[in-house]
């Protein structure tokens, strides 16, 4: 992976922590630091084992200043704000990754996936590749020659073979099949009645949304099962797929570092790290990790 970029979906890691880990994992002032300390871990134990040349960590900053809430004003309304006890260990965790000479990245109304599509739009031909660390399978549709999705808690990495394997869909068609199925996890609607299985198999069929939607007239003759109903369905909904797949494609014109050495590692600040970890309150189970 060393030779790939990685691009890291933090939010997905910090969150991970702060479930995963005890909330009496405190500073000396009482407040807790399990998600800085669980990232802090992660970030640590990556760059010594991958020893990138380049890396950056993607950020999500909000849940309703999004272009997307601009859109559609319930997209992830369904969510609660992050407590502000989290808020202050997101903040933590950007000042580690400024101290390890990480770029980090964050906007109020580009989500981290955007940040980290547009990084790869932008400096696709600097660089050999590009390793995308999340759980978020949306992500996979930003996958072209020389790059992985990377499940680093889980240990699996797939390219764009293995994302059509997986979900039986190339990862052009990923933002396609949420546009038609929907996204409880972000609130965008779907067409009623129709699941990933049908949703894969209409857009293999059709070779895309577009022509999906275009063809509705041949759908009942396509041989699909339940083939009127769900032309009867799309048809009912199109106003909904055309939303949903606004919500659901990877934006690449964020706000980024337009020079693509802003990518590279640079040198770590000790001094910043060691007054972070002292103010953490976790100095001694992290500094024996930097590298």
């Amino acid at each position: 992976m060393s030779r790939r970029v990685l691009l890291v979906d933090a939010s997905v890691y910090v969150f991970r922590a702060w479930f995963s880990l005890p909330a009496s994992l405190t500073d000396p002032a009482g407040r807790p630091v399990n998600a800085f300390y669980g990232f802090a871990r992660f970030l640590l134990e990556l760059l010594a084992a991958e020893r990138p040349v380049a890396i950056a960590c993607a950020f999500d900053e909000s849940l309703t200043t999004s272009f997307r809430n601009e859109v559609y004003p319930d997209y992830k309304a369904n969510r609660d704000p992050a407590p502000e006890e989290l808020k202050h260990q997101f903040a933590l965790c950007r000042r580690l990754c400024r101290a390890l000479g990480v770029l980090e990245l964050g906007d109020p109304r580009f989500e981290a996936d955007d940040l980290i599509g547009s990084l790869m739009h932008h400096h696709r031909g600097a660089y050999p590749g590009f390793a995308i660390l999340t759980r978020d399978k949306d992500l996979a549709q930003l996958l072209g020659p020389g790059d992985v999705f990377w499940d680093y808690a889980a240990g699996v990495s797939l390219d764009a073979a293995g994302v059509e394997r997986r979900f039986g869909l190339p990862p052009e068609r990923i933002a396609e099949l949420l546009a038609l199925t929907g996204d409880a996890v972000d609130n965008i609607p779907g067409v009623p009645g129709i699941g990933p299985k049908t949703a894969t198999a209409l857009l293999a069929h059709f070779g895309g949304l577009d022509a999906l939607m275009a063809g509705l007239d041949a759908l009942p003759d396509s041989g699909l099962r339940g083939a009127k109903r769900l032309a009867a369905l799309l048809a009912e909904h199109a106003d909904t797929v055309a939303l949903a797949r606004q919500l659901t494609v990877i934006s690449t014109d964020a706000p980024i570092p337009r020079d693509p050495a802003a990518l590279r590692r640079s040198a770590s600040d000790p001094a910043a790290l060691a007054a972070l970890f002292d103010e953490a309150g976790v100095g001694t189970r992290l500094r024996a990790l930097v590298v």
